[in-house]
């Protein structure tokens, strides 16, 4: 088992930057690849990004890419998520998300292990 636990999330006004961060634990083994989706109020969980094990690949929803940068130190079994140039749409509860799987994409039915989430609000 894998346990993810998110920090970072909070209220900012449109235009800032936050930085998300995911501490893995238990078997972190397990958390080969590692992801990060959101859910905005009233909407399906969608993909946001995701990084391979060694963070040499990534993958981003077109809706953040140039904007968001996943990365991971496994030295501290730790994923992150910057996030710049905010826009209200970005608001949402932020999940990370881990797997044994080497290519899972951006789907969230290949991620085995999910965290409780962290809220993130942009005003405008």
């Amino acid at each position: 088992q894998v346990q993810l636990v998110e920090s970072g999330g909070g209220l900012v006004q449109a235009g800032g930057s936050l930085r998300l961060s995911c501490a893995a634990s238990g078997r972190t083994s397990s958390s080969k690849t590692m992801g990060w989706f959101r859910q905005a109020p009233g909407m399906e969980r969608e993909f946001v990004a995701t990084i391979n094990w060694s963070g040499t690949s990534t993958y981003y929803a077109d809706s953040v890419k140039g904007r968001f940068t996943i990365s991971r130190d496994n030295s501290k079994n730790t994923v992150y998520l910057q996030m710049n140039s905010l826009k209200p749409e970005d608001t949402a509860d932020y999940y990370c998300a881990a797997t044994e799987r080497l290519y899972p994409g951006s789907f969230e039915r290949l991620y085995d292990y999910w965290g409780q989430g962290t809220q993130v609000t942009v005003s405008s």
